[in-house]
């Protein structure tokens, strides 16, 4: 659990920084994931999409696996957000490379996703994500190594 705690400590200390998507490029992009995923901040749209899988609204800035309308989570993406992984653009666009591998690393074991898509870049798409969800303060960097 260590890895993911440095992971992640290390992607919140470069969200804070520029990030290279392109938003308006980003919207495009997510026509790609609308089969199963729609962008809703309660009754309105920003994205019409399905719900295969969860709604996308604040992704960024959500601990992983919590969509509180979305129950069909996999057990290894519940297990990396109750480890404390949070998704930020940086995270988010490497789950979308490889979403078994990066859950695999994260957990130090062979691990199941249910997103079987892969996107080779999805940094636009994570882009557009942040510039539509609500505002992500930034949030502490925590520590490489679990409190003892």
């Amino acid at each position: 659990m260590t890895k993911m705690f440095a992971l992640t400590a290390a992607a919140l200390l470069a969200a804070t920084s520029a990030y290279a998507g392109d938003a308006v490029k980003g919207e495009k992009d997510m026509k790609k994931c609308k089969a199963c995923h729609t962008v809703s901040n309660g009754d309105e749209v920003i994205f019409k999409g399905g719900k295969t899988g969860p709604n996308l609204y604040g992704v960024i800035g959500r601990t992983a696996g919590t969509e509180e309308n979305f129950s069909k989570y996999g057990d290894d993406l519940v297990a990396v957000g109750a480890a404390g992984l949070v998704w930020t653009e940086e995270l988010l666009v490497e789950y979308v490379k490889d979403p078994k591998a990066f859950l695999s690393a994260q957990l130090d074991t062979s691990a199941k996703s249910k997103m079987s898509f892969k996107l080779k870049d999805a940094s636009n798409v994570a882009a557009y994500l942040a510039s539509v969800g609500p505002v992500v303060e930034e949030m502490p960097a925590q520590d490489a190594a679990p409190a003892q």
